[in-house]
């Protein structure tokens, strides 16, 4: 059995996390993913998500070919989850290009190319926009 795992916030989920979810899930026959927590992603990007962290894991955990999901607390310990989760592949956006290559040591490292013309970000200025 190959195991991939990848990681993010997955807020206001929308066709680009889709999509790189089934990309990833190609690459093996079991697919992890660890969603960052609400104090993560403060800590990260110091942005308040639009669903709680336990909302975006049951969310992630429904959508097909998603095998397991957990909580990632920490970036720094990325490398014990991909230990402690068995996993063959990591699986990142290719906006994290390099960013990860420490872990080839511990398994196979992918970029993927992120599904052009839309964005978390993106997708919410677009909502304040037609709501305001």
């Amino acid at each position: 059995m190959k195991r991939i795992i990848t990681f993010g916030t997955f807020d206001v989920l929308h066709v680009g996390h889709i999509r790189i979810l089934q990309r990833a899930r190609l690459l093996g026959n079991h697919l992890t993913v660890g969603i960052s927590t609400d104090a993560l992603n403060w800590s990260k990007k110091q942005k308040k998500t639009v669903y709680s962290q336990f909302d975006r894991l049951e969310i992630v955990k429904a959508v097909a070919g998603v095998d397991e999901v957990f909580f990632e607390h920490s970036l720094e310990e990325k490398g014990e989850y991909i230990k402690q989760h068995a996993a063959d592949v990591l699986v990142m956006g290719d906006d994290w290009a390099g960013r990860f290559d420490e872990f080839k040591s511990l398994c196979e490292v992918v970029y993927l190319p992120r599904t052009e013309g839309i964005s978390t970000t993106q997708l919410l200025a677009e909502i304040r926009a037609i709501a305001s």
